[in-house]
């Protein structure tokens, strides 16, 4: 996995640690964490369903109901090809996995039908990773490229995708991204925001994670152009190249996003045996592009997802098998 790594900038408040059920994590100013489930396996993402009930993807392919305090976790359905992307639209719950995306209606927690309505899609390297419903009722998904840096065959990699709910016209909405994990509408504008995983070849230090503001028709420069973590400038052949809204460290995988208390939030994986990068929520305003550090102490932050009601926001820790609530301090 990919994520998003911080800016330069520092942070507009200092972290503390909390003092709740989840003392690991440091948090931003104001702010505490609890514990709200355990006992996961590599959860990989997260959404409220209809019900009011958060649902959890898990690697090995199963979705969980999980209830907010008991620990008790229903699997609800299983046999996904890693699943990473969950969306509600009404009683009807979309998943994404490997190669494909899903449609299920679900009542009562319980699947009443299940079919597959994309198959065939392409993945190597990287796959097909979160879905989001837009405010057009189309489905938005993001499809990972099949190498670290080539020209894909197939222009459905490397890309930004839209379907109608049924699977039928499919269409390439933007281009030139390595690995675009991330998806999520901004409430108050409906525009479209995606964090994308750049190239591995570059350096320890090169090249910085992005998150891009997603146009019709747009290319974003993989894998000809990238944008330098060092000088803060795209660099390559970037003629054409539509550039990103926030730099954030390299190497640091963003990946999930959500819009919370109006900023975007990126749950920055990190890298698997190194500590250097990510591993922490990162909070970006899209409209100066300044990023902060605001959670950490996570061992593989990945899923996230807004409370109903927007009073919390829910991480999964991957690594871990934990799902955080955090909220503001009462005053």
């Amino acid at each position: 996995m990919a994520v998003v790594a911080l800016v330069s900038a520092p942070p507009a408040a200092t972290p503390q640690r909390s003092h709740s059920l989840a003392p690991a994590l440091k948090l931003a100013r104001g702010y505490t964490a609890e514990l709200y489930a355990t006992g996961l396996r590599r959860p990989t993402a997260l959404a409220f369903g209809p019900d009011g009930i958060l649902y959890a993807t898990q690697e090995k392919g199963e979705i969980v109901a999980i209830g907010r305090g008991t620990g008790r976790r229903r699997i609800v359905t299983r046999g996904f090809r890693t699943p990473l992307g969950l969306a509600w639209s009404g009683s009807t719950l979309f998943v994404s996995a490997q190669g494909s995306l899903h449609r299920l209606v679900v009542r009562g927690k319980r699947v009443v039908s299940r079919r597959t309505i994309l198959a065939g899609l392409p993945f190597g390297r990287h796959q097909q990773d979160t879905v989001a419903l837009g405010p057009d009722g189309r489905l938005y998904l993001g499809s990972g490229s099949t190498c670290n840096a080539c020209v894909e065959k197939d222009r459905r990699s490397g890309a930004i995708l839209s379907v109608r709910q049924d699977g039928s016209d499919l269409r390439i909405v933007a281009r030139g991204l390595r690995n675009p994990f991330g998806l999520a509408f901004e409430p108050d504008s409906d525009r479209l925001y995606a964090s994308d995983n750049a190239r591995d070849d570059l350096g320890e230090s090169e090249p910085a994670e992005t998150i891009v503001r997603v146009e019709q028709g747009a290319h974003y420069g993989w894998p000809g152009c990238w944008s330098s973590w060092r000088d803060r400038e795209l660099r390559g052949s970037c003629r054409g190249v539509t550039k990103p809204v926030a730099l954030l460290e390299p190497h640091s995988s963003a990946d999930s996003l959500a819009f919370w208390r109006g900023r975007l939030f990126v749950a920055e994986w990190g890298q698997y045996l190194s500590e250097r990068w990510g591993r922490k929520l990162v909070r970006v305003d899209v409209r100066t592009g300044r990023a902060t550090t605001f959670a950490d102490g996570f061992e593989h932050p990945l899923g996230l997802a807004v409370e109903p009601g927007g009073g919390a926001l829910l991480v999964g820790d991957w690594g871990r098998g934990v799902v955080y609530r955090i909220s503001r301090r009462a005053e």
